[in-house]
């Protein structure tokens, strides 16, 4: 019921419903924690009526507001910070710090479900902000990015999440190659959401170079990790290391992505 119900809410968002009425003979305590869960995972719908049989959600986000270029930046800058601050926390054992990294990750995702919202409204019709200077390729494109840096984000959190878990002291030389593994693909991410947003195919092109130059580079590190004498830290620092190799694939996708909107923007 409660997985049901998720699906429901979720699905009604997307489609851009303005009012949402969930009605049941009796209205369970579960089922409300689950409603008023799911109006904080999204962006704009909040409770305005609630009653032992019915809860009303209205959006209250105004389409003007905000628009598909600001949301999918805002999704870049946040996954991005996440990133960097969980490979922090990990160096420094900082639990605080990737607590807060791990609790991130739930506006990446308010962000992104926002974006894919603001892509059926637009197939509808529906004139958002910058609709009159963003071609529909070029929504289409911003959508599409929208899930490596979702996923960037989720890489974040797992990072975090070693970092909360771990206590082994990793080796001083280790650490600063992780640190500028990490910072390498922070870069990739970084310049391919730039030549997403200049139409740069030149950009995006150097960004793929540099992305597969990059995974000889972790291959090695992973054999440095395995040579720690705790194998719980090997298995932490495989997983860190995973997710930093994840996020330059997901950078050289959005960078892919920027090429075939370069190439649709020149034949305009």
């Amino acid at each position: 019921m409660g997985e049901v119900l998720i699906r429901d809410i979720i699905a009604a968002y997307l489609v851009g419903a303005d009012i949402l009425e969930i009605k049941s003979e009796k209205m369970l305590a579960e089922q409300k924690n689950i409603i008023r869960e799911m109006c904080y995972k999204l962006i704009g719908p909040e409770i305005i009526e609630e009653t032992g049989k019915k809860v009303v959600i209205k959006d209250l986000l105004n389409p003007n507001e905000i628009s598909i270029k600001k949301s999918v930046r805002r999704m870049f800058l946040l996954s991005n910070s996440m990133q960097k601050d969980a490979i922090r926390a990990l160096k420094t054992n900082d639990k605080d710090l990737a607590l807060d990294v791990i609790q991130r990750d739930d506006d990446v995702d308010r962000l992104f479900l926002l974006t894919a919202k603001q892509f059926r409204a637009v197939l509808k019709g529906t004139k958002l902000p910058d609709t009159s200077e963003t071609s529909i390729d070029e929504y289409h494109d911003l959508r599409m990015a929208a899930g490596p840096l979702e996923r960037i984000a989720d890489h974040a959190q797992k990072i975090a999440n070693m970092a909360m878990n771990m206590d082994y002291a990793i080796p001083g030389n280790i650490m600063e190659m992780i640190e500028k593994a990490a910072e390498a693909t922070r870069q990739i991410v970084e310049d391919s959401m730039e030549s997403l947003y200049n139409h740069d195919a030149e950009l995006a092109n150097k960004v793929i170079e540099r992305e597969h130059a990059l995974k000889p580079k972790i291959n090695k590190l992973d054999q440095y990790i395995l040579k720690i004498e705790s194998h719980e830290a090997i298995v932490a620092l495989g997983i860190v290391m995973d997710s930093i190799e994840r996020t330059g694939d997901y950078g050289a996708n959005i960078a892919e992505i920027a090429i075939n909107s370069a190439m649709a923007a020149s034949h305009e």
